[in-house]
């Protein structure tokens, strides 16, 4: 019923617009369409985002404001009087529509060549309908359709086209008939500028990637059929001018690069007349869940002359774990995510504590050090930036939901705990718990996984990234060896081993090789690396509380191993390709093991653990179990192997 009541506004609005004289439509439709872009914030918005991706770099802000502004007028203008240019027959519509080169297309047709005429939203597009059977109605004529969602009104513009000999396609009934067609001579028009959702090539369009219909492509190469395009441009008040191109496929192209060609066209039918394009169609839609475009059927296509340094990006802000090893075992998804689409630009915002780490990633293009405080001065940094497309948060807490959705990032991507399912659009779902422990890793790549990335090639553990190892055989020709001692463990007490049995190891190693023993730790462990250096006595140097995560970066590359517990300065090492012997109580290595080849981790399971408490309520077995003898052998075997001693 709503429907009906709809179509018979439509059909009364269209009846005053008859009886309108054209030049008073026209101005009518520019004062309508200034009023829709005063209200219409969301469209408003849209334009505004649109015209920024197609020529920000060419326009400075000012100008594109006043071309969305004139683009809203021209649109009311142009809807308004294609609803009358509708009705009148072709010889008074050519009273106002200059033809160019139609030529083209007409001596195509007297040799039996078919052909494919390229449409785009430009200036009344519906025009063409109308004209085309006038101009070549000696060959049959049709366009591609797809149904409007009112049914009369639908009927309605069917019976219209169709009165003038255009025959109508749905796109819903398949395109064998097209075919036929075009094989019999005849030529068919088709929308090509929309945004072609999960079944498109997604292919350049103004510099970014736009995922494209390849029917057109497909069309002309089934039927060895001609690609024309045209466009109607707005010249004055009530006055237009038709112009259709010379042929411009190429013999032997393929359909990704016939599509390509396409989206060339368009775009520079486009840049004669900005305003006269459709700009609130939301051409450069991000798809969802899968924005990242490796598992796309048609994939992405690059013509041979566009390099992907040359696309405009896709920024992606990923909000990184607040804890460095957390944030580490983000890594593989990081590059994942960056390698799920050539335009990826991948902007880490961090802590400042923990931002360094994010250096040695050469996936990150940019890294921002967030403060710790306040939520509004993350917020404010985020809006001070070029718009982000996406956001990906890692960290499952409302504050960092808060920090996406107030910084106006369209697509929020994250777990839905802790209260913050509203702040997000796009949720992860939660694993069942059926099976064996997975690493917490898999936990971000999952996310990458949802976003479209492909992560089955991506190896558990993560193979080290040998560009950011230390070269370490070096330091079998000076002497002493750097060992590094990590012996505290932010999270409490029960992940540490016993200081005593970390000196007990460094005085096997000593007996055998000299070697350097370098503490590290933060400030809160100054009095077990007393306890340590005292024991080793002068080969130990103690940098407990005194490095920041820059200089801990820099020392630990010059160790030839790590003797840690379960500690984030674990999990830079193995980044840093550092081979690591690793010692777990209460905590569960299958979640959070170092990733990397070759590293060592020692542990006994009593029956109490993993207990993933912060001290221990009982006799701290699980520690005590892990003997300074094995551990020396392990540190020992890395030795051996890694520096041939």
């Amino acid at each position: 019923m709503l429907d009906f009541v709809v179509y018979l506004f439509y059909r009364a609005g269209s009846a005053v617009a008859a009886a309108l004289p054209l030049r008073l439509l026209f101005t009518v439709g520019q004062i309508l369409g200034f009023f829709a872009w005063l209200v219409s914030g969301k469209y408003r918005r849209l334009a505004k985002r649109n015209v920024a991706i197609a020529f920000a770099n060419e326009k400075s802000p000012r100008e594109l404001r006043r071309l969305v502004r004139r683009h809203f007028r021209r649109l009311g203008a142009n809807l308004l009087c294609g609803v009358k240019l509708c009705t009148m027959p072709p010889e008074k519509i050519l009273q106002h529509v200059k033809v160019e080169n139609i030529e083209s297309m007409g001596s195509r047709f007297r040799a039996g060549i078919p052909v494919v005429l390229i449409l785009s939203h430009l200036g009344i597009w519906e025009l063409f309908a109308q004209l085309m059977p006038k101009f070549v109605g000696f060959v049959r004529n049709a366009s591609v359709y797809q149904g409007l969602g009112n049914r009369f009104i639908d009927k309605h513009v069917r019976r219209t086209r169709s009165q003038t000999g255009l025959e109508l396609f749905d796109r819903h009934d398949g395109f064998e008939p097209v075919i036929e067609l075009l094989r019999s001579g005849g030529g068919v028009g088709v929308l090509s500028d929309q945004h072609s959702g999960d079944h498109g090539i997604w292919t350049p369009f103004f510099g970014r990637l736009a995922s494209t219909s390849p029917l057109p492509a497909l069309l002309a190469k089934r039927t060895r059929a001609a690609l024309i395009a045209a466009g109607v441009y707005t010249t004055g008040r009530a006055r237009w001018r038709m112009v259709f191109t010379e042929r411009f496929d190429r013999p032997g192209a393929s359909i990704p690069d016939l599509t390509s060609k396409i989206n060339e066209v368009i775009q520079q039918q486009i840049r004669v007349a900005p305003e006269d394009w459709f700009w609130v169609h939301n051409r450069w839609k991000t798809p969802q869940p899968n924005f990242l475009l490796t598992r796309y059927k048609r994939g992405v296509h690059l013509p041979p002359e566009i390099s992907t340094h040359e696309l405009k990006p896709f920024r992606i802000l990923v909000r990184s774990s607040n804890w460095l090893g957390d944030a580490i075992m983000s890594v593989p998804a990081v590059r994942a995510i960056k390698n799920g689409r050539p335009d990826a630009q991948i902007t880490i915002a961090a802590l400042a504590r923990i931002a360094p780490m994010w250096k040695l990633v050469s996936e990150v293009d940019a890294t921002i050090p967030l403060p710790s405080g306040s939520l509004l001065a993350a917020v404010s940094l985020f809006r001070r930036l070029p718009r982000f497309d996406a956001a990906i948060l890692f960290p499952n807490s409302l504050r960092v939901g808060l920090e996406s959705w107030l910084a106006g990032i369209p697509r929020r991507v994250g777990y839905r705990g802790h209260w913050r399912r509203w702040l997000l659009n796009q949720t992860v779902p939660e694993p069942r718990n059926l099976g064996p422990p997975e690493h917490h890793s898999l936990r971000f790549l999952r996310m990458a996984h949802e976003c479209g990335a492909e992560t089955s090639n991506i190896q558990h553990p993560i193979p080290i990234n040998r560009e950011q190892a230390p070269d370490i055989q070096p330091a079998v020709a000076r002497q002493p060896l750097k060992i590094g001692i990590c012996p505290g463990a932010d999270y409490g007490p029960a992940k540490q081993w016993l200081p005593e049995r970390f000196a007990e190891v460094a005085a096997e190693i000593n007996a055998q090789s000299q070697a350097q023993w370098i503490l590290f730790g933060t400030k809160n462990d100054a009095t077990i690396g007393d306890q340590i250096a005292a024991r080793i006595g002068g080969r130990c140097v103690n940098r407990i509380g005194q490095t920041t995560l820059d200089e801990l970066i820099d020392e630990l590359r010059l160790c030839c191993l790590l003797l840690t517990n379960d500690t984030g300065t674990m999990h830079l090492a193995a980044l840093l390709g550092v081979p690591v012997v690793a010692i777990f109580g209460s905590t569960e290595p299958r979640l959070t093991g170092p990733l990397g080849n070759g590293q060592i981790i020692l542990r006994h399971h009593v029956e109490c653990s993993p207990c993933f408490l912060r001290e221990c309520p009982i006799d701290f077995r699980c520690m005590k179990a892990v003997s300074a003898g094995e551990v020396a052998d392990a540190v020992r075997s890395i030795l051996a192997e890694k520096l041939q001693i």
